[in-house]
Parts: structure tokens; sequence; C-alpha cells
């Protein structure tokens, strides 16, 4: 939930508006692969209910991490533009909003203050990700460890947390089919 409240707590409504009117909702099954490595992809994804897994194929599909409810994925490859590293499969039968990346570009290209804002709300994600790895290779804890852990947010984010949880209710209870 924590990088989920990180990205939402960075934009506003009609940021979120923008993205329920373009994203499309779609369904998958469990066991269903969302993001294949090194197969590219054209949207990026909010998770809206359900969970995935994040694996790579060459390290005999072990789970990596669990992307869950509110979180985006596929940033790193619409930021990179490069193949996905790892593959993102549900866990159970999620349901996800997928904003194509041509809209999403567009708009980024037309509007600088969602840009800014869209921009540093991956960038608080990848942040809390590449804290959470530097964490674990540190102190060699498991995945249940760092799950089941709480780090705290800061007292700047603090302020922003019951909008954040607000509006991921809100995207969550208002994407269309």
């Amino acid at each position: 939930m924590k990088k989920a409240l990180l990205f939402f707590s960075e934009l506003d409504s009609t940021d979120l508006e923008w993205m329920l009117a373009k994203g499309k909702k779609e369904t998958l099954d469990t066991g269903k692969v969302l993001i294949q490595e090194g197969m590219g992809i054209n949207a990026l994804y909010i998770v809206l209910s359900g969970s995935f897994s994040v694996s790579i194929e060459a390290n005999n599909q072990q789970v990596l991490a669990r992307i869950l409810t509110g979180e985006i994925v596929g940033e790193v490859s619409f930021i990179d533009t490069r193949t996905p590293l790892a593959t993102v499969r549900a866990q159970e039968p999620s349901t996800v909003l997928a904003v194509s990346r041509a809209q999403l570009t567009t708009k980024l290209q037309q509007d600088s203050s969602f840009s800014a804002r869209f921009y540093r709300a991956v960038c608080l994600c990848l942040s809390d990700r590449l804290r959470g790895t530097i964490s674990r290779l540190g102190y060699g804890r498991e995945l249940e460890e760092l799950d089941s852990e709480k780090a705290p947010f800061s007292p700047a984010m603090m302020g922003t947390l019951e909008l954040a949880e607000a509006r991921l209710r809100w995207i969550t209870e208002n994407a269309r089919a």
C-alpha cells in the first residue's frame, strides 16, 4: 500500500480524472501474464484490485516482488522505453487500469504541470523500490519480512496520506470497463 500512496499523493483530481477517462479496465485471471519480460508494452498499469507477482525467467521464476492494489506497473519501461526485465503475473483474479503509452506521452508533452506531478510520483515509487532493494541486499532479509515491514513515511508525507488513500479509493471505484 505504501507505494500506491506515494504515487497517489503527488497527483491531483484532474490528473486522476484524465487517467480514468483515457484508461481501460482490464481483468486478468489467476496466472495470466500482464507483462512478459523481453516483450514491449504499450501501457502503464494501475492495479485496481488483486495482486501480481514479479519474477525473472532465468531465475526459475522465483518471486522477487509483489504488486498490490493501487500500485503502478510498467513504469520503468515507460520511462526508459526498453523492454521489461521481469514478468508480471496475476496471483489471483485481478483488475488493472491500462493507460496507453501514446496517450500518456502526449499528455506529458502537452501539460507541464501534469508532467511534473506524474514524474515526481514515479520517482517516489522508484526511490522507495530502490531503498527496499538496498535494504534487502544489505541485510539479507526475505521477501516476506520486507512485505510485513512498514517503513515510516517522512513527516512531510504523513500530511498527504489520507488524501492519497481517498484518491486511490476514488480511482478504484470509478474505473470504467
